[in-house]
This record gives C-alpha cells, sequence and structure tokens, in this order.
C-alpha cells in the first residue's frame, strides 16, 4: 500500500468531483470502521474504497477477500484495488446503485464517502439500497468529521433509523467519528 497519498493527492487534483477528502482516512479510522464486522457474519460491502485502507482493515478482520465487494467510482482507484487486493470483488460504479449488488446476505455497508455533502436523492439511495443489502439486522457504517450524525434527519426519521457513534478518533487529519446506523433491535 506504499504511495497511498502521492495517489490520493494525484486523484485529487485531476479528478475532484471524485475525491472529495483531505487525505486517506487513518489507520485508526479505518480499524474502527471494520471493529465490528464479524469473520463468520457474511459479506461486507464497502462504499467509496479509494486507495484501500479500510479495505485493508476490513480484510484485517478476517473477512476473506472474496467476501468484500467494493464500489468505487475513480478507476485509477479501482485498478489500484485490484492490484493490491487479489480476490477483491471491485465495482466502478455509483454508491446510490448499491441496493443492484449481486449480493446476498450482507452484514454491513462500510462508507467511507462524503455523506453529508450529497443531495438528499443520492444520500436516500445509498441508504435504502444499504438496507435493502443488509436487511433488518445488518448495519450501514459511515465517518463524519462535524458534530452532527451523517445521515439527513429525515432519511434517518423515514427509515426509523438508531444509530451508535464511536469516541472522536484523534488519529485521523481531521479528526473524526464513525457512526453505525441500523433498525431498532438490530
Amino acid at each position: 500500500m506504499s504511495g497511498d497519498l502521492g495517489l490520493f493527492i494525484t486523484q485529487l487534483l485531476k479528478k475532484p468531483h471524485q475525491v472529495v477528502a483531505l487525505a486517506p482516512s487513518s489507520r485508526a479510522l479505518s480499524a474502527e470502521m471494520a471493529a465490528t464486522l464479524d469473520p463468520a457474519g457474511g459479506p461486507v460491502i464497502e462504499l467509496g474504497a479509494g486507495t484501500g485502507r479500510i479495505t485493508q482493515a476490513i480484510l484485517d478482520r478476517g473477512i476473506p477477500a472474496e467476501m468484500v465487494h467494493s464500489i468505487e467510482m475513480n478507476p485509477v482507484f479501482c485498478e489500484r484495488l485490484r492490484a493490491d487486493f487479489p480476490g477483491l470483488n471491485v465495482y466502478q460504479m455509483s454508491a446510490g446503485d448499491v441496493g443492484e449488488l449481486p449480493v446476498e446476505g450482507a452484514q454491513a455497508v462500510v462508507s467511507g464517502l462524503p455523506l453529508l455533502s450529497m443531495p438528499y436523492d443520492l444520500q436516500n439511495a445509498i441508504l435504502s439500497g444499504t438496507f435493502k443489502q443488509v436487511g433488518a439486522t445488518g448495519s450501514y457504517i459511515q465517518f463524519t468529521y462535524g458534530p452532527k450524525p451523517p445521515v439527513k434527519a429525515e432519511i434517518r426519521a423515514a427509515m426509523g433509523l438508531t444509530w451508535t457513534t464511536s469516541r472522536k478518533i484523534w488519529g485521523n487529519l481531521p479528526p473524526a467519528r464513525v457512526y453505525r446506523f441500523a433498525y431498532p433491535n438490530a
């Protein structure tokens, strides 16, 4: 995974509409994103895989590469993911189409996307597609830099979602928190 920052900055400058973070996720943030994943719990879907920092944390939790389905729009990042993670399922597509992936029984959708900056319709498509994939017992895992939940209040209310929040991860630039959204009693 050498050269993550250089590749990230190059793609940020070339395709700013596809790369909107300030830097790749830190190892501390990536580990927190994957902390509740169960190696025996079924497939994991990743949104906005980028350079693969969160992907690596998912694999480090014991999820086999064949059980990880990573969505990424940037073709250079897709090539990098395929090269760095043999067996990983990489899809060059919009996260808004997550509900159409050919995956059954996903335990979670893990997102590195800038959800708060997305329009309502796209955010709604991502969340609706997520819960189509994970059902009543799965979760949507998302980080954010700000003090508010990263899923719009109207969507949380309409879907009846509950959430938990991690401690602040100071080892990330900027510091972030991880939110885990689920249906009540999941």
